[in-house]
C-alpha cells in the first residue's frame, strides 16, 4: 500500500506513526517532512499548499491513500482535486472544510441547526463592530473568521481590549485576509474539551475526547498560540457528554452540511465549552487537532488506518467502534523563544538516550529540520513530547521531564499541561 501524508508537523509525524504501526510494510510517503517524519517516509519535495503540483504527483505515483494534515490545502480544495483525479483521499471537501475555514459561515450553519454555541456577531466593517462592542462591553472574545493557524482568537477582557483587538484585526489587517471578517462573541466559562469524529458523512466515531491548552502560559495565562499542549483522557468527558456532543452538535452538523450539499467526510473536531448553562460549540476544524492528536492516538488500540480508508474509499463506518487503552497521555509542546511572536530558527536540539530509550514517552517532531548532521530547530512549535502512563500524574511527569531533558536555547514549555485534571484528581482525593 502506498499512502501519502499532506503536511509537515507534530501532528503528521502521530499520523505517520500511527499508519506505520497500523501498516508495517506500506510505502509512506510524507510532503517536506520535518526531521522525525524523515525517518518513516520517503520525502516529496512538494509543499503542502502546493495544490496542483501534490495532486500531479499523487495521480502518477498511484497512491492508494493520501491523508491530508492541516487545514489550508483542504479550504484550498486538495481533496477535490485528489478525488477528481481517482486518488483516494481521508479529508473533506472545500466546500465542507468551510466549517473551520470561516468562522461566519460556522455560526450560520450553527444557528440553522440549532447547534448550541455562544452569542455572537460577525463584521465587516470596523465602526460598526466597535459601535457593538461599546454596546455590549466585555469580557468578549474577538475571532478573525479566516484560517488564522490557531491564533486569530482574542479573549479580551474588557471592551478597550476587544476594541483593539477588533481594530488590528479589521483596520491593521493583522491576520491578512483571514481577519477581513471578524466574530464577536460572548465569553463563555467553563472547561474546554476537544472531540474528534471519524465520519462518512452519516456515522460519527467519537475518538476519546481531550483537553488542549491554548494559552502561552502557565495557569492559562498569555496570548493564545496553536496549542502548548494537551491531555487525554478527561474525566469531565463522561459518556453522558459524549453522546450529547454526538446526538447535539455532531450529527446535526453533519445533517446540516449534507442539506447543504457538501457532505463532511473527514474528521470533525467539535472544540466545546462545558458551561453552566450546558454544552456549547467554541468552533469546528476540518481535520485532527494539534497537539490534541498527539496525546489521543498514542492511546487508541484499534486500527487508524482501517477508519481513514473506508472514508477515503466512500464506504460506511456503520458498525465500527475504536478502541482504546485503559491509560493517560500527556503533551507537552516545546516551543522556540519569542514564539508564538516571532522567533529564531536553526538553534540545535539534543535529546538525551534517558528520552528517545523511554518507552512511556514519544516525541513527535513539529519543526525541526537537519543540517549537516545537527537536528535543529525550524518552527515556533518545535516538538511534542508525550508521555503514556497509568494516571494523568504519571503521564504529565514522565512527559515533563522529557521536556525538560530536551535541550536548545531559548526553548520555553509549560510545566502544568493537564494542571485542572489533576486538581480535580486532589478534590476528589480530599
Amino acid at each position: 500500500m502506498r499512502i501519502l501524508v499532506v503536511g509537515t508537523g507534530g501532528r503528521e509525524h502521530a499520523l505517520l506513526w500511527m499508519l506505520r504501526r497500523d501498516a508495517p510494510g506500506a510505502e509512506l510517503y510524507a510532503t517536506q517532512p520535518n526531521a522525525g517524519m524523515a525517518t518513516l517516509a520517503h520525502a516529496v519535495p512538494i509543499g503542502p499548499g502546493d495544490v496542483e503540483a501534490l495532486t500531479g504527483w499523487a495521480a502518477s505515483q498511484r497512491i492508494d491513500l493520501a491523508v491530508v494534515g492541516p487545514e489550508a490545502p483542504l479550504a484550498a480544495g486538495i481533496a477535490d482535486r485528489f478525488r477528481h483525479k481517482g486518488v483516494a483521499v481521508f479529508g473533506p471537501t472545500a466546500e465542507a472544510a468551510r466549517i473551520e475555514a470561516s468562522k461566519a459561515f460556522a455560526k450560520e450553519l450553527m444557528a440553522e441547526a440549532g447547534i448550541p454555541t455562544a452569542e455572537h456577531r460577525t463584521f465587516t466593517d470596523l465602526e460598526e463592530a466597535l459601535a457593538f462592542i461599546r454596546e455590549r462591553g466585555g469580557p468578549l472574545v474577538v475571532k478573525a473568521s479566516g484560517l488564522a493557524a490557531g491564533k486569530g482568537a482574542v479573549v479580551c477582557a474588557t471592551s478597550d481590549e476587544a476594541t483593539a483587538a477588533a481594530s488590528t484585526m479589521l483596520r491593521d489587517r493583522t491576520f491578512g485576509e483571514a481577519g477581513k471578517e471578524v466574530v464577536i462573541e460572548e465569553f463563555m466559562e467553563g472547561e474546554e474539551l476537544s472531540v474528534f469524529a471519524v465520519t462518512d458523512g452519516e456515522e460519527a466515531l467519537v475518538l476519546l475526547p481531550a483537553q488542549d491548552h491554548k494559552r502561552v502560559g502557565e495557569a492559562d495565562t498569555g496570548p493564545n498560540t496553536g496549542g502548548m499542549g494537551a491531555y487525554a483522557p478527561v474525566s469531565l468527558a463522561t459518556e453522558t457528554v459524549v453522546q450529547e456532543a454526538r446526538e447535539r452538535v455532531l450529527l446535526p452538523t453533519l445533517r446540516a452540511l449534507s442539506d447543504r450539499g457538501c457532505p463532511f467526510k473527514g474528521l470533525l473536531y467539535a472544540g466545546l465549552m462545558l458551561t453552566g448553562d450546558g454544552l456549547k460549540v467554541v468552533e469546528f476544524n476540518c481535520r485532527f487537532g494539534d497537539p490534541e492528536a498527539q496525546a489521543i492516538l498514542p492511546l487508541l488500540e484499534s486500527s487508524l488506518l482501517e477508519m481513514l480508508v473506508e472514508v477515503a474509499e466512500g464506504g460506511s463506518l456503520k458498525g465500527r467502534e475504536p478502541s482504546f487503552r485503559t491509560a493517560a497521555a500527556v503533551t507537552t509542546v516545546l516551543a522556540s523563544e519569542g514564539y508564538p511572536g516571532d522567533y529564531p530558527k536553526g538553534r540545535e536540539i539534543e535529546i538525551p538516550t534517558t528520552v528517545t530509550d523511554n518507552p512511556d514517552v514519544l516525541v513527535f517532531h513539529a519543526g525541526t529540520k537537519r543540517s549537516d548532521g545537527h537536528l535543529l530547530t525550524a518552527g515556533g512549535r518545535v516538538m511534542a513530547v508525550t508521555g503514556i502512563g497509568s494516571t494523568l500524574a504519571e503521564a504529565a511527569g514522565k512527559s515533563r521531564d522529557a521536556a525538560a531533558a530536551i535541550r536548545f536555547e531559548g526553548k520555553h514549555f509549560r510545566k502544568d499541561i493537564g494542571w485542572r485534571e489533576m486538581a480535580r484528581d486532589e478534590r476528589n482525593k480530599a
